[in-house]
């Protein structure tokens, strides 16, 4: 039986203080998300709070980032609309890659075997090319291949190799892609 009164956060860091989190808080749920906000500031207030951000990178509005400090995003990279990096542990994500509109990454999770439900987080590594299509879910200490796309709605919990199409129906061989 669950007994959530004995969850604690042992052994998690969230990687700074309470000032610094809340700082970001206060950013991303005035600023950050809002439609109005530049693609460019965004790049910048993430860079601003610790995250490491390549050339050209694209974030579009309503994009949930938990601990930027925990990010790494390579150049020409784009962050869809209402997309949800959920990055108690880091998320790499490779160059060229694209995290479509409301996709979610998602590197925190609980041990359903313990009683205190405690925490089973791993780290999410995007390699370069890859797409995670619409509204699709990559879960925590899952490794996305180069060239790897996750299609639109789908849930990723295990690695994806490079040039691999994972759908509903499973995964496929891609090849590839041509210049």
């Amino acid at each position: 039986m669950r007994d959530l009164r004995t969850f604690t956060l042992s052994g998690y860091d969230k990687g700074r203080g309470f000032v610094a989190q809340a700082l970001w808080f206060c950013v991303m749920n005035t600023l950050f998300m809002a439609w109005c906000c530049p693609a460019r500031l965004r790049v910048a207030l993430l860079r601003a709070f610790g995250a490491t951000i390549g050339e050209g990178v694209l974030v579009r509005h309503r994009v949930r980032v938990l601990w930027p400090w925990k990010l790494t995003v390579g150049d020409h990279t784009w962050i869809g609309e209402g997309a949800w990096l959920l990055n108690l542990e880091p998320v790499t994500l490779g160059a060229h890659v694209c995290v479509s509109q409301e996709a979610l990454l998602c590197t925190g999770s609980h041990d359903h075997r313990t009683t205190d439900f405690r925490y089973r987080n791993a780290p999410i590594h995007v390699g370069d090319g890859a797409w995670i299509a619409a509204r699709a879910t990559v879960l925590a200490g899952v490794r996305v291949g180069r060239h790897a796309v996750v299609s639109a709605g789908t849930v990723l919990a295990r690695d994806l190799p490079d040039l691999t199409l994972h759908t509903a129906e499973g995964t496929r061989a891609l090849k590839e892609p041509t210049p």
